[in-house]
């Protein structure tokens, strides 16, 4: 008997052939009355690359999500290759985020950075063609680590932001930040990349605009409470700062840009100023305008946020907890932003994490939003939010489409949340699953869990990307 595989390229026409001619020749001395049988090897079509930080060992893992006979599966994980092998106890995977084929994670150490901090660039080895109306994916390598900076030098990052086609890293420790572009990290002649601006301090949050400012804020009291410094992205280096603001309150964590405006999260409400490109404001000419968030009932307290996501002309983040809970939407547009809240309903001891956007292929607009365990026992929750029912592009009447139950997270500090990635195409969502040691395929066209994928450990921050792979 001859048994024939059929290669993943499916020339099948091909090896019958090859097979056929081995036959007549007699090269298997096979007899002309046996019968001549092909196996069939099931193609594995990629459908996305999953990257995921490990927090059981401080690693960062990935897969492809394939189909398999018209089933979804993922390929056996991986630890990227030449990634550093840090201390699990000592050391942290903080933010990571993807510029085209780059992906940059950043690392920090609980010794105030004097252990090792710094970044790792990763090569995703996906590739992405442009085709005029349509996009292109392959997957010809393999991920790996193409850059590794870390050293007792580094400020100890928590924040890694994407500004103007470029990676920011806050380097906390040094009060200050670095602007880091794709093309310095992909050319091997430049030995050291990035550039470093003073500004900021302790625990940054920052913005730039334009590629031209930078607004980056101190988060402690005293005499820097409520500083933001205003950072001239031409001049890098020690004399970076132009000026500093100061908001009505202090606590600040959290800040973005958006049409314009720098949006800044303070302990009360949320704070916005309009943009100083030309650096001409002064600490007397700029005006910081508050909006606020309410009181949360039971405390007195303010309401407030930590973090902004931007979604077109719209800002976008979360606030409270149990029934002060919401959704928070800021048109950056407007002459006079205002704030709109869609209430969510928070069971006690759950909390709303940050939200995520994107746009499905069908062109739905949708939010997704954890509910992680703050404490106690309360199974957790994922709320989908249509921020545009009408089409219309104004997210004013914003809606909660659904609310599902999920797995574990592992809450530990700022680490341990729920994550949610989106493929390139708008088809796919893949979110961990923590304290299970898993990663779940959400469909985005009817919003449902199409598949989950064991993959051990502690599986958090989740990053996607690429789609069905071509076949042209």
């Amino acid at each position: 008997m001859i048994r024939l595989t059929i290669p993943r390229d499916g020339n099948v026409l091909l090896w019958l052939c090859l097979g056929l001619s081995c036959v007549v020749s007699g090269c298997t001395g096979a007899s002309s009355a046996e019968y001549h049988e092909v196996e069939h090897v099931p193609l594995r079509t990629p459908v996305v690359r999953v990257f995921w930080q490990d927090r059981s060992d401080k690693s960062l893992k990935w897969s492809d999500v394939v189909e398999v006979d018209g089933e979804m599966a993922l390929n056996a994980s991986q630890t990227v290759t030449g990634f550093p092998k840090l201390d699990a106890e000592k050391q942290e995977l903080v933010q990571m985020d993807r510029i085209d084929d780059l992906l940059m994670v950043g690392i920090r150490d609980n010794d105030d950075g004097h252990l090792q901090s710094g970044w790792v660039a990763i090569d995703t080895g996906v590739r992405c063609e442009s085709h005029g109306d349509h996009f292109d994916f392959h997957y010809p390598q393999s991920p790996e680590s193409i850059r590794t900076c870390l050293d007792a030098e580094q400020g100890n990052p928590a924040h890694l932001y994407i500004y103007d086609g470029a990676f920011v890293l806050a380097n906390d420790q040094k009060n200050g930040f670095t602007v880091l572009r794709p093309a310095e990290l992909l050319n091997p002649s430049v030995e050291s990349p990035g550039q470093f601006f003073l500004g900021g301090g302790e625990h940054i949050t920052l913005a730039t605009v334009d590629g031209r400012v930078a607004y980056s804020t101190w988060i402690g009291g005293g005499p820097n409470s409520g500083r933001v410094d205003v950072v001239d992205l031409s001049s890098p280096g020690e004399s970076s700062i132009r000026y500093s603001l100061t908001t009505p309150t202090g606590g600040l964590h959290g800040a973005t840009a958006n049409s314009g405006k720098v949006f800044f999260a303070p302990q009360d409400g949320i704070c916005w100023v309009q943009a100083d490109v030309e650096l001409t404001g002064t600490p007397e000419t700029v005006t910081v305008h508050q909006l606020s968030l309410g009181k949360d009932e039971e405390s007195d307290r303010p309401l407030r946020t930590g973090a902004f996501v931007n979604h077109r002309n719209w800002v976008l983040f979360t606030t409270g907890v149990g029934d002060s809970s919401a959704l928070c939407l800021v048109d950056a547009e407007a002459t006079s932003p205002k704030v709109v809240q869609l209430p969510v309903n928070v069971p006690d001891g759950l909390r709303l994490v940050t939200p995520e956007v994107t746009v499905t292929a069908g062109g739905k607009r949708l939010a997704f939003l954890f509910q992680d365990r703050n404490a106690g026992d309360v199974p957790e929750q994922l709320t989908i939010v249509d921020l545009d029912p009408n089409g219309d592009r104004d997210l004013s009447d914003a809606e909660i489409v659904k609310t599902m139950k999920v797995g574990a997270s592992q809450v530990e500090g700022h680490y341990g949340h729920h994550s949610i990635g989106f493929d390139s195409e708008g088809r796919w969502a893949v979110f961990s699953n923590p304290g299970d040691g898993e990663l779940c395929l959400l469909s985005l066209k009817d919003l449902q869990v199409k598949a989950r994928f064991p993959v051990g450990g502690r599986p958090t921050t989740v990053l996607a990307y690429g789609s069905q792979e071509s076949d042209h």
